[in-house]
């Protein structure tokens, strides 16, 4: 797999993009009653459910390393990878929409939009063919018992 850019660092590139489009269209900028605590929830959320799906892969004794999935031992398809295949990216999601709802500017959900292709196209798809190549059937199997992200 020929990952250019790693998750945590396209997270961040996205969150700091939700912060340029704030700035540069406070026009748009919305708030409501409870904003910073719901904000504050789903990001808390997305953390959370990034570090599950992290001892998940500690637990099994394999690498959560996205940069190379071949060095894979294990499938993981237990706790949060019954729900989904990519908690880890979905905790990510979680987190990105908490600061945007922070944010309060409507233009962000491009950004999260952004985010969930690039992560699909450049990120997801190719681990899961070099998962494909790793575990085969198995693999093959859980795919389709559980869906990419939700």
């Amino acid at each position: 797999m020929k990952l250019k850019i790693p998750p945590l660092i396209q997270f961040l590139f996205i969150a700091i993009a939700m912060w340029v489009v704030d700035w540069q269209f406070p026009q748009f900028a919305m708030s409501f009653a409870g904003q910073r605590a719901a904000s504050s929830a789903l990001f808390l959320s997305g953390l959370i459910m990034g570090s599950i799906a992290v001892s998940g892969f500690r637990r099994a004794d394999t690498t959560p390393n996205p940069l190379d999935p071949s060095k894979a031992s294990t499938l993981v398809i237990s706790g949060l990878y019954k729900a989904t295949r990519n908690p880890m990216y979905l905790g990510m999601l979680l987190g990105l929409t908490g600061i945007a709802i922070w944010f309060g500017n409507p233009l962000n959900i491009g950004m999260l939009i952004l985010f969930v292709w690039y992560m699909t196209e450049f990120q997801i798809k190719p681990e899961e063919e070099s998962l494909r190549e790793k575990f085969g059937g198995d693999y093959e199997a859980y795919c389709k018992k559980v869906r990419r992200w939700i």
